[in-house]
């Protein structure tokens, strides 16, 4: 099926050959009332029947992300599911930035979990997979047996301790700024920035790939300005009423935030205050990594959440 008006698919060409990538997509239509049929790309691999380990990218990457994750999740018998957001990886993107909101996210991936019927979900999020996997979670959180967070966040614009000190602190505003004024990012430029080391270049090519011209960024130059930085910016109410559900959440809460990454840090620590599920979890650091941990620490990310898998299989 061929892409609707007003939105963009990038040729399948492009992401021939990527190092360490070799997994076959799986498309998804999801039908928006705006915007009719968009086709959601995933990474599906492992057991169908097994526990899923739903694995949520965030700005500006796309399911490449967690290439050192996937395998080590199958090869201990679960099932790893790696979405790519609307507007990143293989998945449609929209020629506008307009049409891009943070609710749009959230009932995409909404739907695409409906459509794959997804169940015992350990949901993994890291940047903005967190603002939008969790407020799915809250919404059907009985589709949920575990959540491993890493290097994320849940905006509320509430103070300590229900929130963090100064949000959204000089670094966001910053980059909600740049991005706003921007007709144009550097996407393998930010995740090399933000790393500890840059990524061997053919990494960094591959991050680019969903990308041919700055035609197809309207959701990255589109993603920051979406943050929640004041009270009465959209989705602030939605992310308090998640918090709600979180305040009640039972199941286990890890948090794996990276040692080098000030901007999410304190983030881990309301997670691990506000979430009954928390409590007396064996939480980790993931060492020597920057924002993007799965780049970096990926191994690492992926032997705490088998861990975590193993320990909720049910």
């Amino acid at each position: 099926m061929a892409a609707a008006a007003g939105v963009l698919r990038t040729d399948e060409a492009r992401f021939a050959g990527l190092a360490d990538f070799a997994f076959t997509p799986r498309y998804v239509q999801l039908s928006d009332p705006q915007l009719g049929s968009l086709r959601m790309a995933a990474i599906d691999e492992g057991p169908r029947a097994a526990p899923v380990a739903l694995l949520l990218h965030g700005e500006p990457t796309w399911s490449y992300l967690y290439r050192k994750v996937i395998p080590r999740v199958t090869q201990a018998g679960f099932r790893a599911v790696a979405p790519d957001f609307i507007g990143f990886g293989r998945s449609d993107k929209l020629a506008h930035r307009g049409d891009y909101t943070y609710e749009g996210f959230v009932s995409w991936l909404r739907a695409f979990v409906d459509a794959l019927d997804l169940t015992r979900i350990t949901l993994v999020c890291q940047d903005w997979g967190g603002p939008i996997g969790l407020r799915v979670l809250a919404e059907q959180p009985q589709r949920f047996a575990a959540v491993l967070a890493a290097n994320t966040l849940l905006p509320n614009c509430e103070p300590p301790p229900r929130g963090i000190r100064d949000w959204p602190g000089a670094l966001i505003e910053s980059w909600v700024a740049t991005a706003a004024a921007a007709s144009d990012l550097p996407v393998s430029g930010i995740i090399a920035a933000v790393c500890r080391r840059p990524p061997a270049a053919e990494a960094l090519r591959a991050y680019d790939a969903p990308f041919p011209d700055a035609s197809f960024k309207s959701g990255v130059l589109a993603f920051p300005a979406l943050i929640p930085i004041r009270a009465d910016q959209p989705g602030v109410a939605e992310n308090r009423k998640a918090w709600a559900v979180l305040e009640r959440f039972e199941q286990p809460f890890m948090t794996a935030f990276s040692d080098a990454d000030p901007t999410t840090a304190p983030w881990a620590e309301v997670f691990q205050r506000r979430v009954p599920g928390a409590a007396g979890q064996p939480h980790t650091t993931i060492r020597d990594a920057g924002h993007f941990l799965q780049e970096e620490q990926g191994e690492a990310l992926a032997a705490v959440l088998v861990e975590l898998l193993r320990r909720t299989e049910r």
